[in-house]
């Protein structure tokens, strides 16, 4: 290694930083060394540390079972990744991660959420004590539910949520609980079973239990469920055996798509306003705390722009699906879906600008105002224990909470299937 970058490292060990590997830790030139706490930080043999933007807080563990590169990560208080690579994300106090993690752009690991050995995510973001087992691909995933460690939403070992349609495209997020009820970590637990799946974009509703093996296709809108299992998509299918046609390019379901996309951008930004509102009290004047709250908005930012474009890149599509669709099916035309996929591609841009002037939409203030007041009695009670103080709200607190933020979901909603109104009929 170089001296500039031993002598980094010799700055880090001076201030208290643990490495018992020094020869083996690489840090970047532009790692500013302000931005990783001396506290209780241990950087295990072979972590490289990367970004101007990196974080480390009091408290955090690198590389325990193996290897970490870190890039441009704002990584909380007593946050544990134990081995894998980690860029451009955001892991609030006690999330963790197991050896072989790949956890990319985009993703939030908020309060003691965590995942065992070997799970890739990107632009995921999972509330409070969500738990996802070994060997998982979960990208593209809003996921909540669960009161606690002992009480949480699972994933199961080796599922997958199949974010890549063979269209290829990725309008499809899957929301697993949502924003408004998730936040105030009261809501029943959501199990996905092992060696399943979810194919995006799906919705999951509370108190859903899918059974292991399921790959689950459609949304599950009733919560306290057990999923045994679902038939497969059958547009097409006439033999026996499930084997059916495929033509490339050929949308032929397009409502539930749009639909779920509108709402999975509605509930970030709902969420984008609970961490405007309500996240932003909890820095105790606390430079870091205020710089990991930073980089999760900056996360949460990420999210909306990279679903906006996907369902843009989707609508773009659309004028060559109609055309492939009127070669394959001639006379026997369905003019709804036609009619959706017309308008989806001509009214894009305003659907755009229902998203673009609802960013700072901050929602009722007769009901948010209100509530915050509620929230900084609490902190000032409490301090700066967010999950504390969220679940000592009395139930009259948490509905008023859920109302403010579901406004907000619904009103982007309703803008947006106003301006396509074949999307609203049923």
């Amino acid at each position: 290694m170089h001296s500039e970058g031993m002598d980094k490292i010799d700055r880090l060990i001076k201030k208290g930083v643990r490495i018992p590997s020094p020869h083996s830790v690489l840090v970047g030139d532009e790692v500013p060394l302000d931005r990783i706490s001396g506290n209780g930080v241990v950087i295990y043999p072979g972590c490289k540390i990367f970004g101007e933007n990196i974080l480390i807080m009091p408290g955090v563990k690198l590389g325990y079972e193996g290897p970490v590169t870190v890039e441009d990560c704002q990584i909380g208080p007593d946050v544990e990744l134990k081995g894998g690579f980690f860029r451009r994300s955001a892991f609030l106090a006690k999330a963790s991660m197991g050896y072989g993690a790949q956890v990319r752009d985009g993703c939030i690991l908020e309060e003691q959420a965590n995942g065992a050995h070997t799970v890739g995510l990107k632009q995921t973001i999972l509330f409070p004590f969500v738990t996802l087992g070994s060997l998982i691909n979960f990208c593209d995933c809003l996921m909540s539910g669960g009161t606690s460690r002992k009480n949480h939403s699972e994933v199961g070992s080796s599922y997958i949520h199949f974010n890549y349609s063979a269209n290829q495209d990725k309008a499809t997020p899957s929301l697993i609980g949502d924003a408004p009820r998730g936040v105030m970590l009261n809501q029943d637990a959501i199990f996905l079973g092992g060696q399943g799946g979810l194919v995006g974009p799906v919705r999951v509703e509370y108190g859903t239990v899918i059974a292991a093996g399921v790959v689950c296709r459609e949304d599950i809108p009733d919560g306290g469920k057990l999923v045994l299992g679902q038939g497969p998509c059958r547009q097409g299918v006439d033999d026996p055996r499930l084997i059916a046609n495929f033509h490339h390019g050929i949308y032929w379901h397009v409502k539930g798509r749009v639909t779920n996309n509108i709402n999975y951008i509605a509930n970030l930004m709902a969420l984008r306003q609970w961490y405007v509102e309500t996240r932003s009290l909890f820095h105790g004047g606390d430079s870091m705390a205020g710089m990991l709250h930073e980089g999760a908005l900056d996360k949460l930012d990420m999210a909306i722009q990279e679903r906006i474009d996907r369902l843009e890149a989707l609508a773009r599509k659309m004028p060559e699906s109609v055309k492939r669709y009127r070669r394959v099916m001639k006379e026997q035309l369905n003019e709804k879906l036609l009619r959706q996929k017309q308008e989806l591609f001509e009214r894009w841009q305003d659907v755009e600008a229902v998203f673009e002037r609802n960013l700072e939409n901050s929602g009722n203030p007769a009901i948010r105002e209100p509530f915050i007041k509620e929230v900084c009695r609490g902190v000032k009670e409490r301090g700066a224990d967010y999950v504390g103080v969220i679940q000592d709200l009395d139930k009259t607190w948490s509905l008023k909470a859920t109302k403010w933020l579901q406004g907000i979901v619904d009103t982007i909603n309703e803008e947006a299937l106003e301006i396509m109104p074949s999307f609203k009929c049923k």
